[in-house]
């Protein structure tokens, strides 16, 4: 649901529309259901509900690919680096390691981590730069 007509009532310049997003989940049996709000600055003209909760879609896929694959599969939450540039490098490392992963034919990055834990020196492989034809 999206609306205008709250906008008189915000305090946010260039506001376009407030809207709800109803999730539900059910895990194990028990559905669990969350509202959460948005603003936007395009006008109902501009986008609908459904263009609004398509783009809401779209950055949830982004963060489940990159951010996921960089906090569950290689371990980024679980990182106790915390001084000085290690964080930055840290991160710029895991960004490398998930794109030259995308270059695979593992159905996965995880699957794909799996035969360079037990052979790490085949991991060198992905950064051969490709053969110009």
């Amino acid at each position: 649901m999206a609306t205008d007509w709250l906008n008189e009532y915000l305090d946010w310049p260039g506001v376009g529309q407030v809207f709800l997003l109803r999730r539900e989940r059910t895990t194990g049996g028990v559905t669990a259901v969350e509202e959460v709000f948005g603003i936007t600055s395009l006008g109902p003209h501009e986008a609908s509900a459904a263009e609004l909760l398509g783009w809401v879609r779209r950055h949830w896929s982004i963060e489940n690919e990159l951010f996921g694959v960089r906090d569950v599969t290689l371990g980024e939450d679980g990182c106790r680096a915390r001084k000085g540039g290690a964080p930055a490098v840290l991160a710029g490392l895991r960004n490398a390691v998930v794109h030259l992963l995308s270059g695979t034919d593992f159905p996965s990055k995880a699957a794909a981590l799996r035969p360079f834990m037990v052979h790490p020196l085949e991991a060198l492989a992905l950064l051969r730069a490709p053969k110009r034809e």
